[in-house]
């Protein structure tokens, strides 16, 4: 039978440990998921490091990449600080017939992954947590930031429960999803529904 590789989507609200599972998956041992990283025109920051958290660009990249036709799927957040796109972009470096992969995404970035590549080739992760929780976390990492922007994180939080709505959800045919108020746990969790999800 020929290999057929999928898309992981990890998805969640901001600050609900995206970022440290996303890290996590990838060394795990029982799952071999290799990355998609994804393109922003969001300002970098503290800490990240161009091509590795995203490809940072701008909008003229933005605008060339949608004239080549190469965006897979984009979101345009209209911030405190002007519009932030995040978007997928198609190129050599995405084989589905020899690697599955895993990136993190939205709902609408999940449903827009299931159009172009298929249903049956994009794996859904949904991860929840206790919202304030989450609020204590993003006030935590933006306090870290050189330049701290708080309007935006108050705004993303509130954004949050619209985009990520019991009604849309249901419309993206989400019934699964995995709590990270226990880090190991939820991880565990994780691996052994995509052990399970990647060879089907």
């Amino acid at each position: 039978m020929a290999f057929m590789g999928k898309i992981v989507c990890l998805m969640g609200k901001s600050s609900s440990g995206k970022d440290t599972i996303y890290k996590k998956i990838l060394m795990q041992e029982k799952v071999h998921l290799e990355t998609i990283v994804p393109y922003t025109t969001r300002p970098i920051r503290a800490g990240e490091r161009d091509g590795v958290e995203y490809h940072f660009t701008d909008e003229d990249g933005y605008q060339a990449l949608l004239g080549q036709g190469s965006i897979i799927e984009s979101r345009a957040y209209n911030t405190c600080y002007g519009v932030w796109r995040y978007f997928t972009v198609a190129d050599d470096t995405i084989d589905l017939d020899s690697c599955s992969y895993v990136l993190i995404g939205t709902l609408e970035a999940y449903e827009q992954l299931r159009k172009f590549y298929g249903a049956d080739r994009v794996i859904p992760v949904m991860i929840e947590l206790d919202d304030g929780v989450r609020l204590q976390r993003a006030l935590d990492r933006e306090t870290a930031q050189d330049h701290p922007k708080y309007e935006e994180m108050c705004r993303r939080f509130l954004a949050d429960a619209e985009d990520f709505s019991a009604e849309k959800m249901a419309q993206a045919d989400i019934s699964r999803t995995f709590n990270n108020d226990q880090l190991d746990h939820c991880l565990n969790e994780i691996v052994a529904y995509l052990q399970e999800n990647l060879k089907s």
